[in-house]
């Protein structure tokens, strides 16, 4: 396992966030964000730094919804980990650093946006007559939680052994 260093960024897409598939089939979208740092200089004028550009690696729905949200020149905020790698390339060993993405938003402070809920299939659970679980695919919910209940759990006064209410 290596060194996790959590961070946040924020700044501008430099390019169109590029989706692919893996082997396995899981999204991964690359985003390339430019960092740009604002100071006031001595005559009170505020300029641009130099801008430090970033390298986001975003999977699974993640990876999808920020594809198809997001393009080039979107004010972004990213928070994951900072990742180092190093590899081989003409007989010379180089390094290379990428933030793996937890979430990525827009940053609102320069505009604003209208939030749409990615549906999800999640199976409902009903209990049958032996205590065993049977589900329904297909039904979708908001939550992303369902509750589940252990075979051969007795109810007892209309709560279960774990403390829900049936």
């Amino acid at each position: 396992m290596g060194t996790r260093i959590p961070v946040s960024i924020h700044g501008n897409l430099v390019a169109d966030p590029e989706l692919s598939y893996g082997e396995s089939g899981i999204a991964h979208a690359k985003l390339r964000v430019a960092v740009n740092q604002r100071f006031q200089a001595t005559d009170g004028t505020w300029r641009d730094g130099i801008p430090v550009f970033h390298n986001v690696s975003a999977f699974r729905a993640l990876a999808e919804n920020a594809a198809a949200s997001l393009k080039k020149g979107d004010p972004v905020t990213v928070t994951g980990d900072l990742e180092f790698r190093s590899y081989e390339k003409d007989g010379a060993q180089h390094e290379a650093r990428r933030i793996v993405a937890e979430i990525v938003g827009p940053d609102l402070r320069f505009g604003t946006t209208s939030y749409e809920r990615s549906p999800k299939a999640i199976p409902t659970v009903t209990m049958g007559n032996q205590g065993h679980v049977h589900t329904e695919p297909g039904v979708t919910s908001g939550s992303g939680w369902v509750p589940t209940m252990p075979t051969g759990v007795p109810s007892v006064g209309g709560t279960s052994a774990n403390g829900l209410q049936m």
